[in-house]
């Protein structure tokens, strides 16, 4: 079983910064990658950005030069750290863990923390 446990949502005004945080626990091995996605509401789950286990990163074009993942593969924990905050970027974000098993990709998901971005 593995378990994903998200922290630092919130509500903060436009230019302000937030950092999110998402711990990894349980039978966690061959990682591709984390990451985190966001949800708005009436709209499907975007990708934001991931990291890999050997640190190569992929960032929605909305969020680059803003948003910067980055993590500590000895506690399993991921880090996204927000800057410059708009009101579009209001939404819940989802912490996404992807494992490779058995030849196919096994994603695992957080239960999502709200970012409320509002003046």
């Amino acid at each position: 079983q593995v378990q994903l446990e998200e922290s630092g949502g919130g509500l903060v005004q436009p230019g302000e910064s937030l950092r999110l945080s998402c711990a990894a626990s349980g039978s966690i091995f061959a990682i591709l990658h984390m990451g985190w996605y966001r949800q708005a509401p009436g709209k499907q789950r975007d990708l934001v950005a991931v990291i890999t286990s050997g640190g190569s990163t992929t960032y929605a074009n909305s969020v680059k030069g803003r948003f910067t993942i980055s993590r500590d593969n000895a506690k399993n924990t991921v880090y996204l750290q927000m800057h410059n905050l708009k009101p579009e970027d209001t939404a819940v974000y989802y912490c996404n863990l992807r494992l490779a098993r058995f030849g196919a990709d096994l994603d695992y998901w957080g239960q999502g923390t709200q970012v409320t971005v509002s003046s």
